[in-house]
């Protein structure tokens, strides 16, 4: 939020983020082969209008509330850090917009990791199947599907979610997985 309050002082627009700023801290595939490394994290920070970041603070809210449940914060934080890196670095290597300045921003790809790891990890701590899960989760990422939309990211921050996800639940304690299956019925139903 604070970094979009940023670039809307630098563009004079409280409604957009400017060209420029998004150009430097947005991911640009072009100029992240040229040398500018920083895009592939800074990107998940920068949103291109008010009504993405609050899209995106919403999904937030959602899913980071009981992702805070779950996991430490060192987790949480690889969690999040990392599954947007992974999302950007999947866009990077399949190409979306390598030869243009197509921008990718927002935490899309590092809330869908969030998400994931959620979603998994208490299907797993309760084991139970996590085939709802994954139906889930593929759902929800096939209907934000729309042009415009860099897919990769969220796809790569789906993925990593889930896996990280799983291997933090497989290597629980059982006190712990018990704490899980005794809130999990209310606050995850699916």
């Amino acid at each position: 939020v604070a970094i979009y309050i940023a670039g809307a002082i630098v563009s004079g627009n409280a409604l957009t983020t400017g060209d420029s700023f998004v150009l430097q801290w947005g991911q640009v595939n072009l100029f992240v082969f040229q040398g500018a490394l920083w895009q592939l994290f800074t990107s998940m920070f920068i949103h291109a209008s008010i009504f993405h970041l609050v899209g995106n603070m919403l999904f937030l809210l959602i899913f980071g509330l009981r992702g805070e449940e779950l996991f430490s914060l060192p987790e949480y934080l690889g969690i999040y850090l990392l599954g947007g890196l992974v999302g950007n670095l999947l866009s990077l290597v399949f190409g979306i917009g390598s030869g243009s300045l197509f921008v990718s921003v927002g935490a899309s790809g590092a809330i869908f990791s969030v998400f994931g790891a959620c979603v998994i990890y208490g299907r797993r701590a309760v084991r139970q199947s996590i085939l709802g899960a994954l139906v889930f989760a593929f759902f929800l990422f096939f209907i934000n599907v729309e042009p415009g939309v860099n897919i990769l990211a969220h796809l790569g921050g789906l993925v990593f979610g889930l896996v990280l996800g799983y291997i933090l639940a497989a290597t629980r304690k059982p006190d712990h997985q018990e704490k899980i299956r005794q809130s999990y019925s209310t606050a995850f139903p699916f």
